[in-house]
């Protein structure tokens, strides 16, 4: 019968404890990003908004970072970034830690930019994580009140029997408003005068004014003079009527599949540890199923969403193909 040395014994009864002390260690290591799930967050969260302060998605911002500082316990800290319509803070939060403490809270540009701009130093899908859509905005078709056409469909009528000579204003070259007219367009083969300004709060002076007869803007920033004659809407631009003008009708009604929103949404750099990305859209969705919450959003014109990470995940892929089509068959540039 084999038996073993004196040392034998030992040495097999150090590799089984070197066996267990590896086991151990890999369980603990599987442990670490449920760990700083549970922990998160330990010091200050930076959301990154690429736009300047006071405009909508600025103040979400900071409603959601009120919001996750009472849930989470922890310090959410708004950031602006602007410029270069929204591609210098993006592209410093693609280029982040990903850590969960810096967070991207953007809006539809994210997915226009990579089309309209020669380059923006990031890419939408690859270095972003996903977390949720936190609001839509609605925008609209508005005309001066001495505007012959009264629907959508009397100003396609219209464009066809003047190609060319009615122009719409916008708040600047590659913006959504910009971008929804060029749709517009192409879907119905209709030729408009696009007129960019800096901004959209100029463009829609000129439309009150009757300068431009026709331009996309916000229905927030409409509606008032929508309410009392000032202007016409012709069309709401997303897939449905919007909640808080329910009487004017979608584009879409008119011209079957025109959608445009202009969504708000939060993200993470690529990497984070998925229990962080999970803690922060379990914390959204708390926020967001707050009365109070939801009526600050409701005083920006902005209507509630409820998202999962990987529904925001395919709303920014199907977008991403649907703005490359509109630029390439209309040549929209931000230039």
């Amino acid at each position: 019968m084999k038996t073993e040395s004196n040392f034998a014994v030992p040495q097999r009864v150090a590799s089984m404890a070197a066996k267990a002390l590896l086991a151990m260690g890999l369980g603990m290591a599987a442990m670490l990003p449920a760990a700083r799930a549970a922990d998160y967050p330990t010091r200050p969260v930076n959301i990154i908004v690429p736009q300047t302060p006071g405009g909508a998605n600025d103040i979400i911002a900071r409603q959601i970072a009120e919001s996750l500082n009472k849930i989470m316990n922890g310090n959410f800290v708004v950031v602006n970034k602007a410029g270069s319509g929204g591609n210098i803070g993006t592209e410093f939060a693609a280029h982040a830690a990903p850590d969960g403490y810096t967070l991207l809270l953007t809006i539809s540009t994210h997915v226009i930019n990579p089309f309209v701009y020669k380059s923006v130093g990031y890419d939408p899908v690859k270095d972003f994580e996903p977390i949720a859509l936190l609001a839509v905005v609605p925008t609209v078709l508005v005309a001066h009140p001495s505007f012959p056409a009264n629907n959508m469909a009397e100003l396609i009528a219209l464009a066809k029997k003047q190609p060319g000579n009615i122009a719409y204003a916008h708040g600047g070259n590659g913006t959504i408003n910009h971008i929804a007219g060029e749709k517009l367009k192409t879907e119905t083969g209709i030729q408009l005068l696009s007129v960019p300004y800096r901004g959209a709060a100029p463009a829609l002076v000129d439309v009150l004014s009757g300068v431009v007869p026709i331009g996309f803007a916000t229905l927030p920033s409409t509606l008032e003079y929508i309410n009392s004659g000032r202007l016409k809407a012709l069309g709401i631009s997303g897939a449905t009527r919007s909640a808080a003008a329910p009487r004017i009708p979608a584009i879409g009604e008119t011209v079957p599949g025109f959608a445009i929103d202009l969504w708000v949404g939060l993200l993470a750099v690529a990497g984070t540890p998925k229990p962080i990305v999970a803690s922060l859209e379990a914390a959204i969705a708390k926020a967001l199923d707050s009365e109070a919450l939801r009526k600050q959003f409701a005083g920006q014109g902005a209507e509630p969403q409820r998202s999962s990470p990987a529904d925001f995940a395919a709303k920014i892929k199907s977008e991403l193909v649907m703005y490359k089509a509109v630029v390439q068959a209309s040549g929209a540039t931000a230039n």
